[in-house]
């Protein structure tokens, strides 16, 4: 078997996936374009974020599936959304697979210290690139930014009932 860090496409998540010397870290895994290994540390907010994102859209849009923490296959490596919401119809396209070859029509995205503007500008060109209607970015103040493929937007299309900004608690 080949090492994960040089194979390429499902496979190589599904490795990756199964490699115990890469369970528990307290990152964020990713690959890029090459197929190398991308870790992110994270915050504690990060993952509260993330979880409160997730339920308020449960909440809001309950036809669909919440979620945090999901794999999208993109034409440069898998990138994992922090949070998504997709349809009860993607969900059952995507629900079995290790890195979702479609994405979530809301991807989410919590930004960490690290994260540049152009990184960003990137993931959310590659999740609309897969299939995602919608790409949030949320500040480490709780503050919400939505874009569609056309750009920046006031509010989500899918949900404008959605707040612009989550507390930290």
């Amino acid at each position: 078997m080949a090492s994960p860090t040089t194979t390429r496409g499902p496979e190589s998540w599904k490795e990756l996936c199964a490699d115990p010397a890469l369970q528990d870290l307290p990152y964020k895994i990713e690959t890029n374009v090459r197929g190398q290994l991308v870790m992110s540390p994270t915050y504690q907010y990060h993952g509260r974020f993330a979880h409160l994102i997730a339920r308020l859209l449960e909440d809001e849009l309950p036809g669909g599936v919440a979620y945090t923490e999901s794999a999208i296959r993109t034409s440069q490596g898998v990138k994992v959304a922090d949070a998504v919401w997709c349809t009860a119809d993607r969900w059952e396209q995507i629900k079995d697979t290790y890195d979702a070859p479609v994405a979530p029509q809301i991807c989410v995205e919590v930004l960490s210290p690290t994260n540049t503007e152009e990184e960003m500008a990137e993931k959310r060109a590659l999740y609309v690139e897969a299939g995602a209607e919608e790409v949030w970015l949320c500040d480490a103040e709780g503050s919400i930014s939505f874009f569609d493929p056309d750009g920046p937007r006031e509010s989500s299309r899918r949900v404008p009932s959605f707040p612009s900004s989550i507390a930290r608690d």
